[in-house]
């Protein structure tokens, strides 16, 4: 890449605990580390589980479980979650599981300032990032704020083994995502290239071994270190056009986020690929390949991962509106936004073809 001295880094405060068992080990210690003595747990029904364990180990610092976190946080759920945590005299949230665990913990923040600790299930990599996004009347708003930002993030390879493989695989594409974005983002710099490198270096190499051994302590250590270094990336940068198309496929039509990116961003970033060539040569070089876009498809497919948009249930008639909303919103991307060249995007998405720089 060409080095220059022209970028700015930003980061923010945030301590990371990485270690198997930290889930239950290491939580009640972050939480007396920040000093919080009433924390309301957060999660979705379906890791109700594992954020009972959570609350268990935290013991009387716990002041109550709320399990109703769900997709692309629809507002209702986020102002419900809110009443309760003020209702409880919570003093900061515990986040335990995927995006949707962690999103709802944000939408908490946002409105209450209270601190969060997220305690993450899958690879999404939003523990990392002061991104929210709540969804309201179909549409998906994101921005922007410190507030969200987890005060301390704890990352237990054991609490993802119970996470199945094809849900596994596209988190762990959903990760990449965040990296290959902020590879050609506006705000990039060599730190964030050289942890974008890493973070898909380290997660195209386990998702193969994790789907071969799902029991496969390491290859999950691996992902889930992936998915810490990706979401970094993600939390560094400015979002392009992928995110744009997945937060209006998602906001819009309900489509399962992790699936919708792992189908979208071979597309996005064959769209992007004459606009970026040090993004795609770094690429090139994490992958081992000279094909960046289809060994991204092929990687997803290869492990059982959908392949088009029409399989998660998009209609043909669903394309224009969905290129209709992205290309009015604006979007930092490498290559000018159009709608014809978005609606290119959205249709070899559609089909599954293999992604190439013609549309």
């Amino acid at each position: 890449m060409t080095f220059s001295v022209d970028f700015a880094y930003e980061t923010r405060p945030v301590r990371v605990v990485f270690r198997p068992g930290a889930s239950v080990t290491a939580t009640p210690d972050e939480a007396q580390r920040l000093g919080l003595r009433r924390l309301l747990v957060l999660c979705g029904s379906r890791g109700e589980a594992t954020a009972r364990t959570v609350a268990d180990a935290l013991g009387d610092v716990c002041v109550g479980l709320h399990a109703e976190a769900r997709m692309h946080v629809p507002v209702e759920v986020a102002d419900r979650a809110a009443a309760v945590a003020r209702a409880v005299g919570a003093d900061g949230c515990v986040a335990v599981g995927g995006g949707s665990a962690i999103g709802l913990g944000k939408a908490v923040a946002l409105r209450t300032g209270l601190p969060l600790i997220a305690v993450p299930s899958t690879y999404a990599g939003s523990e990392l990032t002061p991104v929210w996004g709540l969804t309201e009347n179909g549409v998906k708003r994101t921005g922007r704020d410190p507030v969200v930002q987890p005060r301390s993030v704890v990352y237990d390879a054991e609490l993802t083994l119970s996470l199945p493989v094809p849900l596994s695989v596209t988190s762990g594409v959903n990760a990449l995502a965040h990296a290959v974005e902020a590879l050609y983002a506006p705000d990039t710099s060599p730190l964030v290239s050289l942890m974008a490198q890493e973070g898909v270096r380290a997660m195209a190499g386990a998702l193969p071994r994790l789907a071969a051994g799902p029991a496969d302590l390491d290859a999950r250590g691996r992902a889930l270190y992936g998915a810490w270094l990706c979401g970094a990336c993600l939390g560094a940068t400015t979002m392009g056009l992928h995110h744009t198309l997945c937060h209006v496929l998602g906001g819009t039509f309900g489509l399962p986020h992790a699936e919708t990116h792992t189908v979208v961003l071979p597309y996005a970033l064959a769209y992007n690929a004459p606009a970026a060539p040090e993004a795609l040569a770094a690429l090139r070089r994490a992958l081992g390949t000279q094909d960046a876009p289809r060994a991204l498809r092929d990687l997803s497919v290869r492990l059982g991962a959908p392949r088009s948009l029409a399989e998660l249930g998009v209609t043909e008639g669903d394309l224009s509106v969905a290129a209709e909303q992205v290309t009015g919103q604006p979007c930092a991307n490498p290559r000018p936004v159009t709608a014809e060249g978005v609606l290119g995007v959205l249709r070899a998405a559609y089909e599954g073809r293999e992604p190439t720089v013609s549309y």
